[in-house]
């Protein structure tokens, strides 16, 4: 058997899982914190020296509309949207010398050197860490080694961490390959660093919902604490997925943390996607707003949970507080009208929050989340399952708001909100962290299209029909809403008063009804009987016996 037929027989690991465990063999003694700039950064040189290569080749050939173009003039990179990069800094030559003592060293100049090139785009976005002492030689160079092979559609990599060629393919696809695999790094850095992981990516089951409940086909889609551009990435693959046309949305972002807006501006430019209006700011967006006259057609983020450092006092007489002023020890209700404020008249937004903005009174939290109500722009509430995230065990959920309720679709949904209870969904990855199957992502997002897009059905219709399968995915629009207790209900303003506002799901969507198992009642209540019967016998003779050595002990009850 070929040795590469036999490592493919040997597991059914995805490719990025196998290059993430020869990855993690060469880390050693590097602190994932660390380690994720060496291997990130090295994905990023690859991808955008497999982008230059390959247009590289068609100005030398010369044919066509490059005949008689100069394949080292970098204007003729900059037209066609490709990154220029300098002949010492291409892959080829550092992989030629990947085995030199020099190589960390090597690659900080390269990184320099196609800085120096595109710095309209790049300047200061690259790790330059590779020369440092800790980073071994020998296992840097097995790095680009393996990173270096990347560029074949079919690939395997033994126990060792050796990677190994199998069938190439007769059309490459190493961009949207390398693109999978930086990805992947993300989560599985943010996996590795814990708490300190979750302050620059959002696990991708979280942002799947978001995205696929938004649906950002087109217009300016905003974060305004953008980690890692998680959510930027998934709405461009939502709209390539549903053939949409990538250049009908753009970006808008801000990050405070510089280190989580270069792996930003590089996870972008991975995926040929403009990151030029993401920006880096220290100070915050409340406090240095970037996009100050930006109003979007969606929002989408993840702010910090309940973050008490955001310059809450220094923001009291703030403009965008139009719901009520925010509590100084506590940003979430800042995060909301913030997302409000930049929401174009027909926008809608979908962010992550604790569970505790969904009743808190504190610092008069109740009574924004009231003006909230009463303004209707809620549109719907999720509570998500615990494990998600993970830096954090505080209990998440999903707020959706929108200042056009009907917007695109045919039901008027207006005074009404939905509540979906998805705590009992999800997968267990590991002992620590839980994920959304594809079919729970659409068992939430189809549930909300069917309750935006139908109208309920009528007292009769639900009796005729009361075992219908809940509509999920594509198509559920062929079937209308219906509300599902324990899972799903669509509530009106009056209902959420009753409440005081609070808008836990649990309180509405009830506790879902037990499965008939078609035992009688009388044969499960004998059943019943006899066990406790058991049981209670069992006890007085434990107690008996307790007795007995306690007696022995000179303490006789």
């Amino acid at each position: 058997m070929p040795k590469a037929k036999k490592a493919k027989a040997q597991s059914n690991e995805s490719l990025e899982q196998k290059l993430w465990k020869a990855a993690d063999k060469l880390r050693k003694n590097i602190d994932a914190a660390e380690y994720k700039h060496v291997v990130l950064g090295l994905i990023f040189l690859k991808y955008i020296s497999d982008a230059f290569e390959q247009l590289h080749d068609k100005l030398e050939a010369g044919e066509g509309e490059y005949a008689g173009a100069d394949p080292e003039d970098p204007d003729e990179y900059k037209a066609e949207n490709v990154f220029f990069v300098p002949a010492g800094a291409r892959w080829s030559a550092l992989q030629a010398q990947a085995k030199q003592p020099d190589i960390g060293q090597r690659v900080d100049e390269a990184m320099e050197a196609i800085e120096g090139d595109n710095s309209k785009l790049l300047k200061g976005i690259l790790p330059k860490v590779y020369g440092q002492q800790k980073l071994d030689p020998t296992s840097l160079g097995g790095l680009i080694d393996m990173i270096g092979s990347v560029n074949l559609a079919k690939s395997e990599v033994d126990a060792d961490g050796q990677l190994e060629i199998a069938e190439p393919s007769p059309e490459p696809r190493q961009a949207d390959l390398l693109g999978q695999v930086y990805e992947y790094f993300l989560g599985q850095f943010a996996l590795a660093e814990g708490k300190k992981g979750g302050q620059f990516y959002t696990p991708e089951a979280v942002v799947r919902v978001l995205v696929e409940m938004l649906q950002p086909f087109e217009g300016r889609v905003f974060d305004p604490c953008c980690g890692s551009g998680g959510m930027f990435v998934q709405s461009e693959k939502f709209v390539s997925h549903h053939r949409g046309r990538l250049d009908d949305i753009s970006i808008y972002g801000q990050e405070s943390n510089e280190t989580t807006y270069k792996l930003c501006r590089m996870n972008l430019a991975i995926r040929g996607i403009d990151g030029s209006n993401i920006r880096w700011n220290p100070e915050g967006s409340f406090l240095n707003d970037a996009h100050k006259d930006l109003k979007a057609d969606f929002v989408i983020a993840n702010p910090p949970f309940n973050d008490s450092d955001w310059g809450g006092d220094l923001l009291r007489q703030d403009g965008r507080w139009q719901y009520g002023v925010p509590p100084k020890g506590n940003a979430n209700f800042g995060w909301v009208q913030h997302f409000l404020y930049h929401l174009a008249p027909t926008g809608a937004a979908g962010f992550v929050l604790s569970n505790g903005s969904l009743s808190s009174n504190t610092g008069g939290e109740g009574e924004i989340r009231k003006a909230l109500v009463e303004a209707d722009l809620v549109d719907c509430i999720v509570m998500l399952p615990t494990q998600l995230f993970y830096n954090t065990g505080i209990p998440a959920c999903l707020w959706f708001l929108s200042r056009y309720k009907n917007g695109n679709k045919n039901r008027d949904r207006k005074g009404e909100v939905l509540f979906i209870d998805a705590s009992e969904l999800g997968y267990m990855v590991n002992r620590r962290n839980r994920a959304f199957a594809e079919e729970d992502i659409q068992k939430i997002a189809g549930t909300y299209h069917a309750w935006k897009r139908l109208p309920s059905p009528s007292p009769s219709q639900r009796e005729g029909d009361q075992k219908a399968p809940l509509p999920m995915g594509e198509g559920f629009g062929e079937r209308a809403y219906e509300d599902i207790k324990g899972f799903c209900k669509s509530a009106v303003l009056a209902d959420i008063e009753k409440h005081n506002f609070v808008l836990t799901p649990g309180r509405y969507v009830g506790i879902p009804e037990e499965e008939d198992d078609g035992i009688p009642f009388e044969e499960k209540m004998g059943a019943l009987t006899v066990e406790l019967a058991a049981q209670m016998k069992e006890a007085e003779e434990l107690d008996r016996e307790i007795k007995v050595q306690l007696a022995g002990l000179g303490y006789a009850l």
